[in-house]
């Protein structure tokens, strides 16, 4: 067997159902589930019926750079939502079975393990970045997030020695967890590092599209943009429908930036598998070509965390993301508990389900950042995620007046 695998660690939810298996809910309260980031949204109908349409396709293999159709409506969304330059549909996109098997796949292709690899990451941080790491047989370097600087990982810790060795830098904006967003400052300083030391910037923006401010996100092809870095040297940001359209379910996403990095990319492809079904290519080309439906999907999340989060804040220290859909809400005060305490606790006694922070994160330079804190992921519709609430809120009270 592969002994690199042996560096894995469990993923977040098998720790969570270990954490819990001891535990038995209370009767009388029905489950929720704020554990998981999963759009409970309805999928829009005219997404599944262009998927009905063209079920024909599945009589045909598909090709691994995608139909032209798809790549152009890609390009052109990269277009109208980042102000971009026109983007060649041939060699600067590619689509991908979803931003999480292409954030591993790339490590796959740009480590080159003959020498001394690190991949950075940021901490709390998507466990795929560190799984990808390992089994590119590269080692992860841990960032840890800043509460000062929003959440923010702040890079300026990692010292020239470290940088030397970096040849692939994951960063997720908005974050995830925290729903941290880093600004053309923090983009200006990358792309300072990449320059400098040669590595890979993998920019994951899955949850693009949901915001609670009037300006949109910025982006990283649209920082490249603005910073004058024509032909995105050294840069790959991923995108999905996933969040954007409610169809996890679907597996649709892309990538895009530099050419030169994609053509390794697509050859790597080619032979791992990573084809895209006919029908889900012509259902995703519906998708990226409508914004009717993400804006409506947008209102509603805008809509629940207005509700969600002042009732929250009544007895967790807890603030409004940036973006995306989780609150990271720092759990520690209520009656001394952990994160892992509370997490055990409240499904115990309310049967709602939360993420220990510290699941989420690794120990490193001297603490877990995500010890303390939980992930809440409001994802279903307003009226599940207000009785999530009221039942947090009924836990909190109980345990800090004791």
């Amino acid at each position: 067997m592969n002994p690199l695998l042996d560096k894995l660690q469990p993923y977040p939810f098998e720790k969570l159902r270990r954490l819990f298996a001891a535990e038995q809910p209370a009767a009388g309260f029905s489950p929720i589930s704020l554990g998981i980031g999963e759009p409970k949204h309805p999928t829009p109908a005219f997404i599944q019926q262009a998927l009905t349409d063209n079920l024909k396709g599945l009589a045909s293999y598909p090709s691994t750079i995608g139909t032209d159709a798809l790549r152009m409506a890609i390009a052109g969304w990269l277009e109208r939502r980042y102000g971009l330059p026109p983007i060649d549909p041939a060699s600067q996109v590619l689509p991908v079975n979803g931003s999480r098997e292409a954030l591993f796949a790339l490590a796959q292709t740009v480590i080159d393990n003959r020498r001394e690899a690190v991949v950075v990451c940021p901490n709390p941080f998507y466990q795929i970045y560190e799984g990808a790491a390992y089994l590119s047989g590269a080692v992860p370097y841990f960032v840890n997030s800043d509460p000062a600087r929003n959440f923010a990982p702040d890079f300026s810790t990692v010292t020239a020695a470290t940088w030397e060795k970096v040849q692939l830098l994951y960063v997720c904006s908005p974050g995830n967890p925290t729903g941290a967003l880093l600004t053309l400052d923090d983009w200006r300083e990358l792309f300072a590092l990449s320059d400098r030391y040669g590595f890979v910037i993998a920019a994951d923006e899955c949850y693009s599209e949901i915001y609670f401010k009037p300006e949109a996100p910025l982006g990283s092809l649209e920082a490249a943009n603005l910073l004058g870095r024509s032909g995105y040297p050294r840069l790959i940001t991923f995108s999905s429908l996933s969040k954007r359209s409610n169809v996890p379910g679907m597996r649709s996403g892309f990538v895009a930036g530099d050419a030169a990095i994609l053509k390794k990319f697509l050859l790597y492809r080619t032979y791992h598998g990573g084809a895209m079904s006919p029908p889900v290519q012509a259902a995703s080309v519906a998708a990226w070509n409508d914004e009717v439906h993400v804006r409506e999907n947008r209102a509603k999340y805008i809509d629940k965390f207005s509700q969600v989060t002042p009732l929250m804040q009544q007895v967790l220290d807890v603030a409004l993301p940036d973006a995306g859909f989780y609150l990271w809400a720092k759990v520690d005060g209520v009656g001394g508990m952990s994160d892992t305490e509370f997490a055990a606790r409240l499904y115990a006694e309310y049967n709602v389900t939360v993420l220990p922070g510290s699941f989420l994160a690794r120990d490193a330079h001297g603490s877990n950042p995500g010890s303390g804190r939980v992930r809440m992921a409001l994802v279903a519709e307003v009226e599940e995620c207000m009785e999530a609430t009221r039942r947090i809120v009924a836990f909190a009270r109980k345990h800090s007046a004791t």
